[in-house]
């Protein structure tokens, strides 16, 4: 298992904090590294203010070090869209800092991953692991071939946020994927299961799949260390029966002015009267004006007939309260154990 000798501060089961853009900054990474997960930094399109995280990350380390971590690297990580972020600024940060980890996403075309990748390896003498996230088994084969990373992100299309448009849930989708590069002899590549995965049933499934570790970004959210506007947050935990209440659409970013996605993806967030008024996909100007004077509620703006964007996945449903990082990687270990003792049991009785 790559993922333990390469992370050796991280408790099994291992838990991922995905690197949620403007809400996973450093005291979010750091406390989810120190209850044994794997936390990452989100640096997204704009990697200009990426060294005052790690930075920060640095210090909140410095003064309580993680026990089993390396001193070779920073025991965090950092995710980048590649379609925004600037290459030249992202790897003078990595440089300086080594972060543990660097997971590449949304790049225009696969082959823009290999510079990524080879400079990475370069600038930290290999000892920043390189992720990258995918979608697809295509996609999967594809960045094996052209870069073989550390670490592929398989994301099932319930994930909240950003992903394929067109895509399958995790269930099929890992199995799939793993078979597919193995054959193709690229089964030495660590591969992590992300997308709905939101407690301890869901984590327990992905092991189930072959997964090395699982990722988690709608349930951190609610934890105490996101930076997260309240609205959005009780957004959240207000919203039920996630594959009716949320969506994927261009509509959130276009509203959002965040143009320059690749054309194949979209985000999915909570269903709003800014998506309701969209017609066919189409944002009017009328509802550009809307969006703009719902800023100006503040928390209110995510209100229950609110325009704000609140990007979550399929799970939101199970997200109910807001907890420590520490307190929900400790809650999902236990619910992974009780039903791998459950298994047990009942396995021998037959």
């Amino acid at each position: 298992m790559h993922l333990h000798e390469d992370y050796p501060w991280a408790k099994a089961p291992i838990i991922i904090s995905a690197p949620m853009r403007l809400i996973a900054y450093a005291p979010l990474a750091v406390a989810v590294s120190r209850a044994g997960g794997i936390g990452f930094i989100g640096a997204g399109t704009d990697a200009h203010q990426l060294e005052g995280y790690l930075q920060v990350a640095s210090q909140l380390l410095k003064e309580k070090p993680i026990e089993g971590s390396l001193p070779s690297t920073l025991p965090i990580g950092v995710g980048f869209i590649n379609w925004g972020a600037d290459h030249g600024t992202s790897i003078r940060a990595i440089q300086k800092f080594k972060p543990a980890a660097v997971w590449l996403f949304a790049p225009y075309e696969n082959d823009d991953l290999v510079e990524w990748m080879q400079e990475t390896r370069k600038a930290t003498n290999d000892v920043t692991k390189v992720w990258i996230q995918v979608g697809s088994v295509q996609d999967a084969l594809e960045v094996a071939r052209l870069c073989r990373p550390d670490v592929i992100v398989v994301q099932g299309s319930d994930a909240g946020g950003h992903g394929l448009e067109r895509g399958a849930g995790i269930i099929n989708l890992f199995p799939e994927t793993a078979d597919a590069l193995r054959e193709a002899g690229f089964g030495d590549i660590s591969l992590v299961a992300a997308g709905g995965i939101i407690e301890g049933r869901g984590v327990a499934a992905a092991l189930a799949l072959g997964a090395e570790g699982v990722v988690m970004g709608t349930r951190f959210l609610a934890s105490v260390e996101a930076h997260i506007a309240k609205g959005y947050q009780d957004a959240v935990l207000r919203s039920k029966d996630g594959g009716v209440s949320t969506v994927r659409s261009k509509v959130y970013d276009t509203l959002r002015g965040t143009i320059g996605w690749p054309s194949r993806i979209g985000g999915r967030g909570i269903i709003n009267q800014s998506y309701l008024d969209a017609k066919d996909g189409h944002v009017t100007e009328e509802n550009k004006k809307a969006y703009v004077e719902a800023l100006k509620q503040g928390d209110l703006g995510w209100a229950e007939n609110g325009r704000l964007t609140a990007y979550a996945g399929t799970g939101v449903g199970l997200v109910n309260k807001v907890q420590p990082a520490q307190e929900i990687l400790e809650e999902t270990r236990s619910k992974v154990e009780e039903i791998n003792s459950r298994n047990l049991d009942r396995q021998s009785k037959l």
